[in-house]
């Protein structure tokens, strides 16, 4: 599993029968200090993640045992929305906070 953070969307209008429906999201990688590394992944929604949350991704098999993605040409999926990251003791995320900053950036 990788931990990264939605930085972008791709549209495609022509794709696999077995694609369809799904929502294409671009992950960039995240380290420990919550610094976006060079490191990205193309991968299937499953979970109604947007634009910049952090999220994890599963890769390979493991992206094709989702209710969504069973049997599907899935090579990596979004199967969760971060809330809340703990290192050694230390929370270094919190999805409440960054929200709240958000919100107080916009008014």
């Amino acid at each position: 599993m990788i931990m990264g953070r939605v930085v972008g969307t791709i549209v495609s209008t022509q794709k696999d029968e077995g694609m369809r429906g799904f929502k294409l999201l671009i992950v960039q990688n995240l380290d420990l200090n919550m610094k976006l590394t060079s490191s990205y992944v193309v991968a299937v929604d499953a979970v109604g993640a947007g634009m910049n949350e952090v999220v994890i991704v599963v890769s390979g098999s493991s992206a094709r045992l989702t209710d969504q993605t069973k049997n599907r040409p899935v090579d990596a999926a979004i199967i969760c929305i971060v809330d809340t990251i703990e290192v050694e003791g230390r929370v270094i995320y919190e999805k409440s906070h960054e929200l709240a900053a958000a919100s107080g950036a916009a008014h």
